[in-house]
């Protein structure tokens, strides 16, 4: 994926936990960067080999 498709705030404010995800996207949208419409991919980690991920349609 093309680095100007990506949001990342993880150098500005470090693994969050449970509210990385959330706060990623409250800054995104807020940004411009995403948009009604948007196709949206999440992607975060945990402790050990934790993670997860998921696809979205944005329609805010």
């Amino acid at each position: 994926m093309p680095e100007e498709k990506m949001f990342v705030n993880l150098d500005k404010y470090g693994n969050m936990s449970g509210a990385s995800i959330p706060f990623a996207l409250y800054e995104a949208q807020k940004s411009g960067k995403i948009k009604k419409g948007d196709n949206v991919l999440m992607v975060g980690f945990g402790a050990g080999l934790t993670w997860g991920a998921v696809v979205l349609k944005w329609s805010i």
